[in-house]
């Protein structure tokens, strides 16, 4: 909330609702206990304090407590409190303060939120209770049993000082020290550097200007070892890293318009019909071209440090990315990975995870999997982006060859695509006197030296360090700033954006600089206009800390105007801190400063800052490893299989999928969850262009980094094989339209490991790629991947292997067309199973999973022997799609064959029958190789002409079995059968990783229920039974009558009003993007509106529950809330209330008429987010947009975390089924109502999940039918239905209702 003039005098404090559910409870005590601390029973109480200033009366204390649903009465003062970190504000915080303003709630100027923590008996002592880490996280939080400080919690301490470094007194010594107390990360050669430029310049440097050119050329940001000399072995090598990975753009530079040049790199896209807002708010569609933007980042530090808001920020970072490439880009899909050392679940540990040392100052492998993918789908769920793809991997080792080797500093992987218009990719010139802009949230004591902490080793820097760059993550913030840009990018060549950076790594002090510097200009910039939340910040924090969710922006004065209206339409902060000079030369102005002196904390020339300090030369020593040899012939193939799917990296990743929205935005045509019964097994993640059409862009991953301790060339030839044979599921015209990202992870620092990068390197960038013509126009690298700490015999070092994660993207020609790893059951089609071997029958095991389930690693690692022969599969895989001749695909890499085969059968729920005497004599090889190659069922008819065409692109091709009834996998060689298994047995084990994870971070009871259901034989997957004919137009008599308006409602936080917008415009509507802000603002007439749409997202992050908030800022507003009513009143209108939307029109029930006996909407009763493709069944009903459609079961898109419809009287339910207000339940799989998870997503009573009011007239519905209207953007859908979906039914049904 902006501060106000007035002095803040008043504290409030208000006793909350409970807050945690009673296996949370019970959790905490389990934790407590686990720490030493005895205690029967834990309860916790949400409290809010509130400050107020003399402005506030008892109305604006009155109206506080309606918006928090609180009594007024104070928390009695017992128990231990947690609260955010004191000094800092919290993202709820933010959006609290923003719902109260925006009800009028007069005179307030600071809201937080904080839990009591209460103990049954005696408790423990504060010390004893924050050592434990149970109840809290001291990165984020404070924990304090000192009810005192609540009353001065939002005190603000006097504003910290400007420092100078006494370097003529001193010397470089004084550099020395600063570099040391600052964590500034210098090396000496920069320290020697800036003593000459200081010297030069005749005065002390300022701690605003050391801090900035810390952070500038830290080799976070200036990648300083990728463009270092590297002398390897005595010789001098001709290329730099960089030059290598150049060398591939160089060799395939067709149709990539933006590379290395910008913060994503753009590649040319096909012409589509692109959905946007015209000068009349009207959604239309333009036929234009649409290119596809692509950028992977990775966080790992942060995520090291704090889990969750590690991650977030990571999401969040990526996506700024991409939202500031070029003139301003639309994020479209994301994709997010991890590595990490063994997890050691309680209860479920594994033979191979027999080291249990780990460094206490950073996250255990364990939390960081339990709270960073959370963060992280958070961020993506909030923002609204997709998350549809990823890898994670668990991996330690340890032998006298390697040394211990490892992830205990994690990989954090955070990337996406998006798209960009024709005339916005390259940036424009700064002209001289553009205004400069910060757009998005205020500066705060956050990631303060986050761009030098990335470039450390943890361990390395100090704990007080580490909480400065700890990062706090508001994606509903992010949402605001990129509906301005957006705004912006539909005004086309008049897009009022000349620049775009996005604020990242060093803050302002890195953004602003880069900015200007693009175009040779300098920049005069006002320290005291950029916007804080915290009055305390020096010069350089404001200057230099890393606040989440901001952008800079080079704007033309005379084009200002636009921007400002655009912002404010948003409620997105912005503050125009300054102007481009045409003097290089940067400077900052303190109109504070209480000296002349001080005046200015940055006065240098651009050149000092981002001028060429000395270039890196590092030393290497190729220093070959030789692992044991892995002794495999003697393994129980049967325990060998159990252990394999077991491994996390094998095993489901349905607990990192269904916390992930993969259905916002209404493109996505294929996620990973694959076929009717929803197995995560998909190979490539497949988005539409556009809400038109066949066309769209395809991402996959590939990673192998285990290989690199055997052979770290292989490894990464690997991992760009593996991205390929993933992405090849895909309709591709030809493999030169892929394009790679490199992501390269290494422990910088020793000769070897230097050397093995080099190497690495050269062999991905310089050789493989170039020769297949596989462009790398974009990447990133972190090379400071080792862990130190206190060991319990003595220090140690974790150092993870060299580590290269590719993410491939590419444009595809049919997004329907992607192929899956469903087999096609033996009673629909006689089919054979059919191997493509790149190995070329060599089965080598050397970093395999079945080696590191046995402790082992392997001594001969498999490789990319021949690059041609990836080219001709790729080919090959591409036309036999086009000819229709595959029927399922999936690639061989983790787990081997084995892991490929037993997955295909998990998404048909079929059986197999193998023959693996053709493969190898050693049948355990055969089985657990990762070779390149992938499995393809084809009819029986089509055998010769798929094995002909395999072999003539070099590829090794094995007819291996066909498909069986019986629900068993069997694995022959020769006369033995080696291996026999029931699928279900299988399925479980292959789950149960997943399962025991979603056990300890959501509602066990939940986690039991899902893992319960593979059990289920007779499961018959999703329905799909429509009771009318799909592609019956019934808007036909409509099609030359005017078109009537539909108002596409959306509040800050909505992100779903896009896909929202093309159903109803497809149904024949005008959709008018209609803001709340002009709403409150009695701007918009809703008497012109014959339909209402309330969209889905998260309006104001969902604090104070979901929806609650902007259903109270219309309640609370005089002017909206008769303008709904009215509108509500009328009888020839409709309106459609979509998740979020959903949940506010239930908070609206009191102005809509007959909804007497309406639910409210809480957390979901895994008290987890549920994104998943569910089955509904359509009742029979009075809902007007439903007319004609009862009877249908079918799937539909479901993505909440309060989706649990909650009753005031137990009969409601049946009354209001009575009265036909009950349109939509949740319907279980074999019929009826679902009431178990995870077909009732949320446990809402019945299975109910969407309602009418008593004429029918307004709909509202957790699921969302506007994502999937068509049949292409379902999940799963049944083969036999065409272009349209029932669900575009819904829409159709509207337009005929308004005539």
């Amino acid at each position: 909330m902006a501060q106000s003039e007035q002095p803040m005098n008043r504290t409030a404090i208000y006793a909350g609702e409970p807050a945690l559910a009673d296996f949370e409870r019970e959790r905490l005590r389990a934790g407590l206990a686990a720490a030493g601390v005895a205690t029967s029973g834990v309860t916790a109480q949400a409290i809010y304090i509130a400050g107020f200033d003399d402005t506030a009366d008892d109305e604006s204390a009155k109206r506080l407590q309606d918006v928090l649903g609180v009594s007024g009465q104070a928390p009695e003062q017992t128990g231990v409190l947690v609260l955010p970190r004191l000094g800092t504000v919290s993202a709820w915080s933010t959006k609290a303060e923003d719902i109260a303003r925006n009800a009028g709630v007069a005179g307030l100027q600071r809201l937080d939120r904080g839990l009591v923590y209460r103990f049954d008996g005696t408790a423990a002592d504060r010390r004893t209770l924050a050592d434990s880490g149970v109840l809290h996280d001291a990165m984020t939080q404070t924990l304090t049993d000192d009810w005192s400080l609540l009353a001065t919690i939002f005190a603000v301490p006097k504003p910290r000082k400007l420092r100078r470094v006494p370097l003529a007194d001193e010397g470089q010594p004084a550099l020395h020290a600063a570099n040391r107390d600052w964590g500034l990360a210098l090396d000496d050669d920069e320290i020697v550097y800036l003593a000459e430029q200081y010297m030069a310049l005749e005065r002390d440097p300022t701690d605003v200007e050391l801090m900035m050119f810390g952070q500038i050329n830290s080799e976070h940001c200036r990648h300083k070892i990728f463009n270092a000399e590297f002398v390897i072995d005595g010789e001098p090598q001709a290329a730099s890293l960089f030059d290598m990975i150049r060398a591939s753009y160089k060799a395939a530079p067709e149709g990539v318009l933006s590379a290395y040049r910008d913060n994503a790199s753009v590649v040319e896209g096909p012409i589509a019909t692109r959905l946007a807002v015209d000068a009349k708010r009207t959604y239309r569609l333009n036929e234009e071209p649409v290119h596809l933007l692509m950028k992977v980042e990775t966080h790992n530090h942060p995520t090291a440090i704090a889990p969750a808001p590690g991650a977030a920020t990571g999401a969040g970072g990526e996506i700024r990315d991409e939202a500031a490439t070029g003139r301003g880009g639309k994020p479209k899909a994301g994709l997010v990975g991890f590595s990490v050392a063994d997890l050691r679940i309680p209860g479920h540990g594994q033979p191979w995870e027999t080291d249990a040392d780990a460094p206490a100052h950073l996250a255990s492998a364990l939390d960081i999997m339990l709270e960073a993918p959370v963060g992280a789908a958070r961020y993506n769920n909030e923002f609204g982006r997709p998350a549809l793809g990823g890898y994670f991997r668990t991996f330690q080792h340890d032998e006298a060859a390697t040394g211990l080797r490892g992830y205990h500093k994690p990989i954090m992987i955070a990337g996406g695509m998006g798209n960009v218009r024709p005339g916005h990719v390259e940036k424009h010139h700064v002209p001289v006197e553009a205004c400069l802009i910060v757009l998005g949230g205020p500066a705060m004591l956050i990631g303060l030296g986050g761009g030098a902490a990335s470039s450390m080793a943890s361990g390395a820097d100090s704990a007080e360090l580490d909480f400065a760059s700890v990062q706090r993550a508001n994606p509903e913030m992010q949402r605001r700033a990129q509906e301005v840009i957006e705004g912006c990018i539909a005004r086309g060549q008049n897009n009022p954006i000349a620049s775009i950076h996005d604020v990242g790594a060093g803050g302002l002090s890195n953004a602003l600089p880069e900015i200007i510097d693009a175009d040779g200009r300098g920049g005069s910039v006002r320290l005291r206009d950029i916007q804080s939340a915290d009055p305390s910040l020096s010069p350089m924090e404001i200057w230099s800390n890393e606040s989440q969710e901001r952008y800079v922006l080079a704007i033309a004065a005379e084009a200002l105007p636009v921007f400002e209206k655009l912002a404010a339409r948003e409620r997105c902060p912005y503050a125009v801190v300054g102007r481009a000079t045409a003097d290089a030369r940067l400077v900052l102005e303190d109109c504070e400063a209480t000296s002349a002196e001080n005046a200015r904390p940055v006065d240098m020339p651009m050149s000092v800052l981002l001028g060429r300090t000395p270039r890196m030369t590092r030393q290497a020593k190729r220093s070959p490893v030789r692992p044991a040899a892995f002794a495999h012939r003697d393994l129980n193939l049967v325990e060998a299989f159990d252990r394999v799917l077991a491994l996390p990296t094998v095993a489901s990743k349905s607990f990192l999928i269904t916390i992930g929205d993969r259905s916002v935005g209404g493109m996505t045509a294929r996620d990973q969850m694959v076929g009717p019964w929803q197995v995560p097994v998909a190979d490539v993640a497949v988005t539409t262009t556009a809400f038109t059409g066949d066309t769209g862009e395809a991402m996959a991953m590939g990673e192998r980094a285990p290989i690199a301790l055997v052979d770290a060339p292989a490894s990464g030839r690997m991992a760009v094989g593996e991205a390929i044979t993933n992405i090849a599921a895909a309709r591709i015209a030809k493999l030169g339209d892929v394009r790679l990202s490199a992501n390269w992870m290494a422990a910088c620092g020793d000769e070897a490991e230097d050397a093995r990068l080099y190497d690495t390197v050269r062999a991905v960038g310089e050789q493989l790629c170039a020769e297949l013509g596989l462009a790398i126009p974009v990447g990133k690298d972190s090379l400071s991947m080792r862990a130190s700490w206190s060991g319990e015999t003595g220090p140690r070092t974790m150092t993870a292997p060299v580590s290269l994660v590719v993410s491939a993207f590419a444009p595809t020609t049919s997004a329907r067309g992607t192929a899956t790893p469903q087999l096609v059951a033996s009673d629909i089609a006689d089919t054979r199973l059919i191997l493509a071997d790149l190995g070329q029958g060599r089965n080598r095991l050397g970093g395999s999973a079945l080696a590191q389930v046995y402790g082992a690693l392997g001594d001969t690692a498999p490789d990319l022997d021949t690059p041609a022969h990836l080219a001709g599969f790729f080919a090959a895989i591409q036309e036999l799609a086009a000819a229709e001749h595959l029927l399922a695909y999936h690639d061989r890499s983790d787990g081997g064959l084995a892991a490929c085969l037993a997955e295909m059968c998990f998404a048909g729920h079929v059986g197999i029958d193998i023959q693996l005497s053709a493969l190898d004599s050693d049948a355990t090889a055969a089985l657990f190789a990762e070779e390149l190659g992938a499995v393809v069922q084809v009819d029986v008819d089509d055998v010769e002409t798929t094995l002909a065409s395999l072999r003539e692109a070099g590829v090794a091709a094995t007819e291996i079995g066909r498909v069986t009834g019986d629900d068993r996998l069997t694995i022959r060689h020769g006369e033995d059968v080696v291996l026999a298994a029931d699928r279900i047995d299988l399925h479980r084990r292959w789950a149960a990783v997943s399962h025991a994870m979603a056990a300890r971070r959501d509602a066990p009871a939940a986690a039991d229920a899902e893992y319960d259901t593979l059990l289920d034989s007779q499961d018959p997957g999703l329905p799909g039974e429509a009771s009318f004919d799909t592609e019956d137009d019934i808007i036909a008599p409509y099609i030359n009558t005017a078109r009537p308006k539909v108002a596409i409602l959306r509040e800050q936080g909505v992100n779903g009003h896009n896909e929202m917008a093309f159903a109803f415009t497809r149904a024949g509507f005008d959709a008018v993007d209609v803001h709340m802000s002009e709403v409150l603002a009695g701007k918009v007439d809703l008497t012109a509106m014959q339909g209402l749409a309330a969209c889905g997202g998260f309006s104001y992050g969902d604090v104070l529950g979901a929806g609650q908030g902007w259903a109270k800022s219309i309640l609370f507003n005089k002017r909206a809330r008769a303008a709904f009513a009215d509108f509500f009143a009328r009888e020839d209108t409709f309106s459609l209330g979509v998740c979020n939307g959903c949940q506010m029109l239930s908070a609206l029930s009191e102005i809509i008429p007959g909804t007497d006996g309406w639910p409210t909407f809480v957390a979901n009763a895994s008290r987890q987010f549920e994104a998943r493709t569910s089955g509904v069944e359509i009742m029979e009903s009075r809902a007007v947009l439903l007319e004609g459609m009862a009877g249908s079961r079918v799937p539909i898109a479901v993505a909440h975390g309060e989706g649990r419809a909650r009753f005031t009287d137990a009969s409601d339910i049946d009354r209001l089924a009575a009265a036909g207000q009950i349109g939509l339940r949740y319907t279980a799989n074999a019929g009826g109502a679902a009431e178990g998870y995870p077909a009732n997503p949320n446990g809402s009573p019945g299975g109910v999940t969407g309602l009418c009011n008593a004429d029918g007239r307004v709909f509202i519905c957790m699921p969302h039918p506007e994502r999937v209207t068509r049949t292409v953007n379902l999940s799963w859908a049944p083969t036999q239905w065409g272009e349209s979906s029932p669900w575009a039914r819904l829409f159709a049904n509207a337009r005929r209702f308004v005539g």
